[in-house]
């Protein structure tokens, strides 16, 4: 039991750290300038271990059956960050950052499934990248910078990252049918995009790679 809530832990600062990047960014109207902070977020949660969903599915392929849960339990606790993060916003002085956010959900709302879906994708590719080199590298200025372009190409490419639109749809105050149903469609390619980029990192060898666990 103990082992589960620390998965819920971890994930839940990890999107908390996730929602105050998203703050960071509505806060600053320089898109370059708030992509560049926003990447706090994603540093925050590399350097102390937490768990963002985004960056532990492409790692499915090299763990246990028994790792499903750790990111099904991670991803709830991403869930429950930002929307602790979002929601609070909304009691603040900051009443300009929720029509910024509403408008940024707007354009993803009215956008098609399939679009949604391809970005998710792109995504996912980058989001695994960014942390499998961030745990890979030695130079510790090499894991920041990849990092950094990591969350600004996601963001001013204008791809779809799961957690930081859980933030997005909190402070915009918008949820409904439509709302979960894109948000899952986000997970999906999310993880297709990590897990893709994975599997060529480890040369397709999907049965070398169970082996090792054995």
């Amino acid at each position: 039991m103990k082992k589960y809530l620390d998965f819920f832990i971890k994930g839940l600062y990890a999107g908390i750290m996730i929602g105050i990047g998203g703050v960071a960014y509505l806060a600053i109207p320089n898109k370059m300038v708030g992509s560049f902070i926003f990447s706090i977020g994603l540093l925050t949660v590399c350097m102390y271990s937490l768990n963002l969903y985004t960056g532990k599915i492409g790692y499915i392929l090299v763990n246990k059956l028994s790792y499903v849960v750790e990111l099904i339990i991670s991803l709830l606790g991403n869930f429950v960050g930002t929307f602790l993060v979002g929601n609070s916003m909304r009691l603040t002085r900051y009443t300009n950052l929720i029509e910024t956010a509403k408008e940024i959900v707007n354009v993803k709302l009215n956008d098609s499934v399939l679009s949604i879906l391809i970005l998710s994708i792109f995504c996912g590719i980058i989001m695994y990248i960014a942390v499998n080199n961030y745990k890979k590298e030695n130079s510790d200025i090499g894991k920041y910078i990849i990092i950094l372009m990591g969350v600004m190409a996601f963001i001013l490419c204008g791809f779809e990252h799961c957690v930081a639109n859980m933030f997005y749809f909190s402070i915009a105050g918008v949820w409904n049918l439509k709302v979960f149903l894109y948000l899952l469609v986000m997970i999906l390619g999310n993880s297709l995009g990590s897990i893709l980029i994975a599997l060529y990192y480890n040369r397709f060898d999907v049965k070398l790679i169970k082996s090792k666990n054995k």
